[in-house]
């Protein structure tokens, strides 16, 4: 089987390594789109990456963060330890960028779509804000390796030193002039300069259908996570890592109905267990209209996984390593 996987990024990359591990060709259709400006890499999905790609000394030398403060809520700012390492977004997908591979012309063609749009379904929103990374100057060398989270009246802020006296600075939910304005600790360490914004959306969101009969989607096309939360680069390694498995498993004969079901059940359940951690986050950083229409969104999405959830059978298969085995087999 050759396998085309459509854009770039973790999801990507990792999906043709690990199909090159199952012997199954992939070659990459690159689409042009702008990298993040930095990744915070924690230190478990840095080590889940480095096993994956079989580079032990990946990013060792880059700078590391170490102390995380908080202010959440009506709280005052809390120091405490995190470890991770920032790399730019442009590095991370050249490190991992897999080399072209010799097609055989006369294998059937699948497609992994790691880029939006997948080919059929819609696309569910959990929340409706935006959000926008920008550059600033450090006021402080002590906040070198330190990054700073604070909640605000209507969203929140996030700042991650990128070295050299710079850091990215990620407002969600508010203009940067009114999130600069009301906040209490991040704004008075940082200098903000006339660099142009970057816009995003920020709302947890998955595809209503990620496979189809020649086609499976990966990555933020399929499901992305609410950055709150910071764990998108192992959701990005773990799905594409699943994702794989149900293409060899397909590729050697199996039922290709109920795998496509397992793939999209378990981007289900992940994205209701994700839905459960950041509830807490909206929950507790204030009290006003956004907060509360932001935690509402949560509720309503881990509702929706429920009811999709409730209508699959159970898991037949279970991963083992990189390979996809069914339950009753492993028993």
């Amino acid at each position: 089987m050759n396998v085309t996987i459509r854009g770039g990024g973790v999801a990507a990359s990792c999906c043709a390594h690990v199909l090159g591990l199952h012997g199954i060709a992939a070659s990459a259709i690159r689409v042009d789109r702008p990298p993040l400006p930095v990744v915070m890499i924690s230190d478990a999905a840095l080590s889940l990456v480095r096993d994956v790609f079989g580079r032990p000394g990946l990013f060792a030398g880059e700078r590391r963060i170490d102390r995380r403060v908080v202010s959440w809520g009506d709280s005052d700012p809390v120091a405490m330890p995190h470890a991770a390492t920032i790399v730019t977004g442009a590095a991370l997908e050249a490190a991992l960028a897999p080399a072209a591979p010799a097609l055989d012309d006369a294998a059937p063609g699948f497609h992994v779509h790691a880029m939006a749009p997948l080919p059929d379904g819609e696309v569910m929103h959990f929340g409706e804000r935006r959000a926008l990374a920008t550059e600033v100057t450090l006021g402080d060398d002590d906040d070198a390796d330190c990054c700073r989270i604070e909640s605000l009246e209507a969203g929140w802020l996030f700042l991650i030193p990128s070295g050299a006296g710079r850091a990215w600075l990620l407002c969600v939910g508010i203009s940067l002039d009114g999130a600069l304005a009301q906040s209490r600790d991040i704004a008075s360490r940082i200098v903000a300069g006339d660099t142009p914004c970057q816009s995003f959306d920020p709302s947890p969101r998955i595809a209503t259908q990620v496979t189809g009969d020649d086609w499976i989607g990966c990555g933020t096309a399929a499901i992305a996570f609410d950055p709150i939360c910071g764990d998108g680069t192992v959701q990005a390694v773990r799905e594409a890592i699943l994702a794989a498995a149900v293409i060899a498993a397909i590729a050697r004969g199996g039922d290709a109905q109920a795998l496509r079901a397992h793939y999209g059940a378990m981007l289900t359940a992940t994205m209701r267990r994700h839905l459960q951690l950041c509830a807490p986050f909206y929950r507790s950083g204030g009290t006003g209209a956004w907060w509360e229409q932001a935690h509402d969104a949560l509720a309503q999405g881990h509702d929706w996984c429920t009811r999709r959830l409730a209508a699959e059978p159970e898991p037949r298969y279970m991963l083992r390593g990189y390979e996809l085995v069914e339950r009753a087999g492993v028993a």
